[in-house]
């Protein structure tokens, strides 16, 4: 067996990597053989990849030409002595990456060139905020009429997610937790950090035994918290509780999305139980949202769900670690939480003000 086909991505998680890459790059020639190497921002339609240029120029010259479009994202770095202690050459790099070899095509329907167009906007502007673009409209026609709008197809897609399929389970489970324990966050968002990296290559390879800091009672098992459908299932779970009868459920659903540090338990694909913070990772974390089914409290899985967000890369180094609770001081106290009266003194009083929007 190749080591390729350790990596291979299925079409459906390929499709879904193009849907939300940045920049999708394209590599190609002119009439005249000379390369043309370009970045794109492409939307997917379809079976197809859409973008749009000019009338003239390189894209216009390329047409009917075969071309390889690709996009990449970096997982992590692995230095080697996660790995070994001594040798050099186990350092890799962990990554997915997708591309797509097709016929670049100009589409000549106004109809269709619309509809391409509108992918775009949706995949760069989903919020709205602007008139849906139609082949018919006054406001657009001329323009599109215009443009060049060019499509490939997907018809040959090859995704590969390199994330130690190859290691052995030892070694995948030393690297996940030591990505786990490194913690690295590009604040930029160019890269997932190195929380996201370590469930990546648990949840690529199945099979292989938990790290430590993974287990859970009763079979469940600990992730991260990802996308709106999760976030969903957690204000399932909020619904009624006490301390968000100011907010909606759609702020509910929000706040989770924008967490640098949210976790979750679950029962196969059922998210159980869950729980956030924010932080800025060195004076200060909240804790917010901790909760659990009812069908499973009081069977430790909170505490699963706790001790994990408090070793997530994002808290375990904040100074104070603050929540509030009107009837669950006994369950963080066995945490190490105490009650801020507790604290010693300061030199200083202060109060806490709150601007309400």
């Amino acid at each position: 067996m190749r080591k390729e086909s350790f990596f291979r991505m299925s079409r459906p998680d390929a499709v879904a990597f193009l849907e939300r890459a940045r920049v999708v790059h394209v590599a190609t020639t002119n009439a005249a053989g000379d390369p043309i190497f370009r970045a794109l921002d492409v939307a997917v339609l379809g079976d197809r990849l859409v973008f749009h240029g000019a009338p003239a120029g390189e894209k216009m010259d390329a047409l009917g030409r075969m071309a390889v479009l690709s996009a990449e994202e970096v997982v992590a770095s692995i230095p080697s002595y996660f790995i070994d202690a001594q040798r050099a050459c186990p350092a890799t790099t962990l990554y997915r990456s997708v591309q797509v070899h097709g016929t670049l095509d100009e589409i000549t329907d106004n109809a269709e060139k619309a509809r391409a167009l509108e992918a775009l906007m949706h995949k760069n502007q989903p919020d709205g905020g602007y008139t849906p673009i139609r082949h018919d409209d006054p406001m657009y026609a001329k323009t599109i009429a215009g443009l060049l709008v060019v499509s490939v197809s997907l018809e040959r897609i090859d995704g590969k997610a390199k994330l130690a399929q190859n290691r052995t389970p030892d070694e995948q489970r030393r690297i996940a937790a030591a990505l786990w324990k490194r913690g690295f966050h590009d604040r930029a968002g160019s890269s997932p950090g190195d929380a996201e990296a370590a469930f990546a290559i648990v949840h690529a390879n199945p099979h292989t035994p938990l790290p430590d800091f993974l287990r859970a009672p009763h079979g469940l098992r600990l992730d991260l918290g990802a996308g709106k459908r999760d976030a969903e299932a957690c204000a399932d779970l909020l619904e009624g509780e006490y301390w968000n009868d100011r907010f909606t459920r759609d702020e509910i659903v929000r706040s989770h999305l924008a967490s640098p540090a949210w976790v979750v338990a679950r029962d196969k694909d059922r998210v159980v139980a869950s729980a956030r913070a924010i932080s800025d990772g060195v004076k200060y974390a909240w804790i917010y949202d901790v909760v659990v089914s009812p069908d499973w409290r009081g069977r430790q899985v909170g505490d699963a769900v706790v001790r994990l967000l408090l070793d997530h890369p994002a808290v375990r180094h904040a100074r104070f670690v603050r929540l509030g609770t009107k009837d669950a001081m006994p369950f963080y106290a066995k945490m190490g939480f105490i009650s801020r009266d507790s604290l010693p003194p300061r030199p200083y009083e202060s109060t806490e003000m709150v601007l309400v929007r």
